[in-house]
């Protein structure tokens, strides 16, 4: 079982994973040397979605120890490139090297969909005092993510229209028992990935 907690920077998603699945968590991580990428390129995408299959592959790894991974932000995480693209600041020739690379990985099954995705929704007030609060952490994108909130809410909307039900706009106050959370057969389902990004076109600049 593999279950996805999403949400812009400050919306509780650590705090949330902390609470009910410490023993579960694949944290939220980065590569030492993001900052000396490049913004575009084919290589840039390539390297973040390597970056994203290395955390899929971490979840896969808890999945067979413990029988159930809880990640911090979706590993697939190709969300973020799209995001960025509506507000245009991504070129939207980088979404579509991100999207190329991204479903090339899931074909591999090196990137695959989650059995469960908890999506929170914050106001900008309550998410820019908890961003204030937390001092052990540097949010200095805070604007920029919580100008995307509008677009990842969308894509998990669509998204739980493409899996048939399995995304939650919310983070559940006592958790979820994962018995209750049908596997998902779909995991690596190229057709249901390809009608999932048809459904993005209309929106994608």
């Amino acid at each position: 079982m593999i279950i996805v907690v999403e949400g812009i920077s400050a919306a509780g998603k650590t705090t949330w994973c902390k609470s009910h699945g410490q023993s579960n968590l694949i944290p939220e991580t980065f590569p030492a040397d993001r900052k000396a990428q490049p913004l575009t390129g084919i290589e840039t995408a390539q390297y973040w979605t390597d970056w994203n299959a290395k955390r899929w592959g971490d979840a896969l790894q808890m999945e067979r120890g413990k029988g159930l991974a809880i990640c911090d932000t979706d590993p697939l995480k190709l969300h973020y490139s799209w995001c960025l693209c509506q507000i245009g600041a991504l070129p939207k020739r980088q979404w579509e090297l991100q999207l190329q690379a991204t479903r090339t990985a899931l074909q591999e099954k090196q990137l695959g969909f989650a059995d469960a995705y908890f999506v929170k929704v914050i106001d900008y007030q309550t998410a820019k005092q908890q961003c204030e609060e937390d001092t052990c952490r540097v949010r200095d994108r805070f604007e920029l993510h919580f100008r995307l909130q509008p677009f990842l809410v969308h894509w998990y909307e669509l998204l739980e229209k493409a899996l048939g039900g399995r995304v939650l706009l919310t983070l559940p106050d006592d958790g979820l028992p994962p018995d209750v959370i049908p596997l998902n057969e779909l995991r690596y389902d190229i057709n249901v990935f390809d009608r999932f990004v048809s459904s993005l076109e209309g929106k994608t600049k």
